[in-house]
Parts: C-alpha cells; structure tokens; sequence
C-alpha cells in the first residue's frame, strides 16, 4: 500500500483519469490520501483520508510518504485558520487556503521532507478542539461570498456539502463529503421551529434526491452556498431567495449533528494555552 501527502495549495480530485474530467471534490495542503491505483505515469486513484472519498487526482500534484509518515502526520497536524495565507520556506512560498493541514506544526514551524515552513497566521489542532455549535458558526461565515465552485472545499471556491463539511471539521466535528452521506448523521429535528443555530437543513431535487445542504442560523435563516456562499431565509417549505422572488429549495431534514459535549482531549498544558490564544484570536 502506498500514500501520499497534498504539496500544493489545492489539488483537484476527479471522476477519471483526466483533466477533463469531472471535479467532484479537492485534497487541501497537508491532507492526505492513500494510493488505490496508478494509470500510466499521469495519474492515481486515491482515498482521501479525512472522508474516505475516493477519485482521480494527477499524480505530479501529489508527494509519495511513508507509511509511518502517513500514520505520524494524521496524528499530529494543525489547521491553517487563514482565508489565505502564505507558507515561508527559505527560498519559496506556498500560499494555502483555511482548512490547509501542517504535519507536525509545533505553533509556527514544521518539516515535510527536508524543507522546513514557516506559518505566522492563526491555526488550531484539531485534537483540542471542543465541537461546539457556535464554533461551526464563526467558522461557516469566513467563507461568505466565496464563490460557488462544484466539488471545491476552500475560500476561493466551494460547494454546498464542501461548506457544510469544512465547517464543521474545523469546529472538530468529522462529516462525509457529500450532503447525501451527510444527512445520516446526527439527530433529526422534528420540525423547523425546533431548529437551533448550528443545525444542519438538508434540501431535496425534482426527483427526491438529497441535492443541497446549508447550516441554519438564527433568525429563520441559513447559510449555504449557491452562486456564492449567501445567507438566505428558511421556513418549512425551504430556502426563500429575497433577491429571486422564490423558493429556490425544497427543505427535506434538519439534523442536529453536534448533540452532547465533546470528550474531554489528552493535551499538554503547552498546547491546551496555544489553542486557547488562537481560538481566542479567532473570535
């Protein structure tokens, strides 16, 4: 078995062995993937470690690890907090979207391979952080108008389950990538007005398919992404674009998908303070 580790900013994971195939989702810096296939010399078919997600990703946008390095940078990483912001080597950068993964960041440095990097933004590891429905939150409206981008995950373009999904797993909360895997998490709300800030609203195509996610806010309102990431009204029958005139999706399920308190992590002083100071910065 082989796997490997995303070295630039963002690499496109695709239905086939093409450029010109279909972008369904995307590996930030830092995430990594093991190594189901190989076609030609161009390109691999891999899972995505965070989600289990699997597609075709060009083999020169992706770094060949170890299997210890593999086990190694899934349990020690930070997150990059920055809508964007550069990585500083000695002779290079490498600028990286919010959501990017630092192996073995010790607060501002870490190493991949032989090259060390320098980050002077904000970043949290993920193992300190307490799930909570208001975290979710702040971080969902960082990326308000980025631009809607069919299979994207990042501030320069996403989708409606990529928002959902990064939201959330920045908050330290861990969600399929698609909004029809999405939706069996979690507890579902028997009705509208029993929806709490931080709850999930899941919405239904023509044919009934799962097509459409956001997450709910106060005032009868949700975020989501559509044309950009926007906030729009909410009722039972489904999102209300003040700007169209019309219903532009049919509400299907809420789902509570943070319903206790987090189990306590097995963190150092050190690190307990850091996060502190970070998440402190972030509000």
């Amino acid at each position: 078995m082989s796997y490997a580790i995303c070295p630039i900013s963002i690499a496109p994971v695709r239905t086939g062995s093409s450029n010109s195939s279909e972008m369904v989702s995307q590996l930030l810096f830092g995430e990594l993937a093991e190594v189901l296939e190989a076609k030609g010399r161009q390109w691999v078919k891999v899972r995505c470690a965070y989600d289990n997600f699997v597609g075709w990703v060009a083999g020169n946008q992706l770094k060949a690890i170890t299997p210890s390095e593999f086990e190694r940078f899934q349990q020690h990483y930070a997150h990059s907090l920055e809508l964007y912001h550069p990585l500083m080597a000695e002779d290079h950068y490498i600028p990286v979207v919010m959501g990017a993964q630092f192996p073995g960041f010790d607060g501002m440095r870490f190493r991949l391979d032989d090259t060390y990097y320098t980050f002077s933004g904000q970043a949290v590891f993920p193992e300190s952080i307490e799930a909570r429905p208001e975290f979710v939150l702040k971080i969902a409206r960082r990326y308000l108008n980025a631009p809607f981008l069919w299979g994207g995950r990042s501030p320069v373009g996403i989708d409606a389950s990529g928002l959902v999904q990064m939201a959330f797993k920045l908050a330290g909360y861990a969600l399929p990538r698609e909004a029809s895997q999405q939706i069996y998490m979690g507890e579902p709300v028997g009705f509208i007005e029993q929806a709490q800030p931080g709850d999930v609203a899941f919405f239904e195509n023509k044919a009934g398919r799962i097509s459409h996610c956001g997450i709910i806010l106060s005032n009868n309102e949700i975020l989501h992404a559509y044309g950009s990431v926007r906030i729009d009204s909410l009722d039972h029958y489904g999102i209300f674009s003040k700007a169209q005139g019309r219903y532009t999706h049919s509400l299907r399920l809420v789902k509570r998908l943070i319903t206790e308190k987090a189990p306590a992590r097995n963190e150092t002083p050190q690190v307990r303070e850091t996060v502190k100071n970070q998440v402190g910065l972030f509000d």
